[in-house]
């Protein structure tokens, strides 16, 4: 395959991945769980996917910023939650590298957007929308949002995709 041509499917392939992510957000908001104090965004499950496929990194960062402005989130939080977005989608493409059994990766890939959300969430939560409750109070419940989103439910996706051995 050509170098452009690889770098097109790449391009897809982020575009979908964002595209599913903006449509998974939508779905939790619709049922009041993509913001909040408690939020359980299905769309976190995606997460997982960096362990898979690099272009899932700019995915996954694309959509978090589109799926954030189109459910109305405020600027700085646009920002963050993004960042956190990312930081975990890297590290979770770092993890492929070493070379982990299939039966550890598919715990372990989820941590880390479980814990850049957990870290940085919260203080958005506290200064940016000003919601009543301590910085420790929104890690638990931002983190155990995560737990369900990226630690259930991406577990659950990180099988299927192992199962079939591919994602796209």
């Amino acid at each position: 395959m050509k170098e452009s041509d690889k770098k097109i499917k790449q391009i897809t392939q982020a575009a979908v991945i964002a595209a599913i992510y903006v449509i998974l957000t939508f779905v939790a908001n619709a049922l009041g769980l993509a913001s909040g104090v408690i939020q359980v965004r299905i769309s976190e499950a995606l997460t997982i996917l960096p362990y898979f496929t690099p272009a899932a990194i700019p995915g996954l960062f694309v959509g978090c910023v589109l799926a954030n402005i189109l459910t109305g989130c405020l600027p700085l939080d646009v920002v963050f939650g993004s960042l956190a977005t990312l930081l975990g989608a890297f590290w979770t493409y770092y993890l492929r590298k070493l070379n982990l059994p299939d039966s550890k990766a598919r715990w372990l890939a989820p941590l880390p957007p479980i814990v850049a959300n957990t870290l940085i969430v919260p203080f958005v939560l506290a200064f940016v929308y000003q919601f009543e409750g301590s910085i420790a109070y929104f890690m638990l419940t931002v983190g155990a949002g995560e737990v369900i989103s990226c630690g259930v439910f991406g577990a659950i996706l990180f099988g299927a995709f192992r199962k079939y051995d591919r994602i796209f």
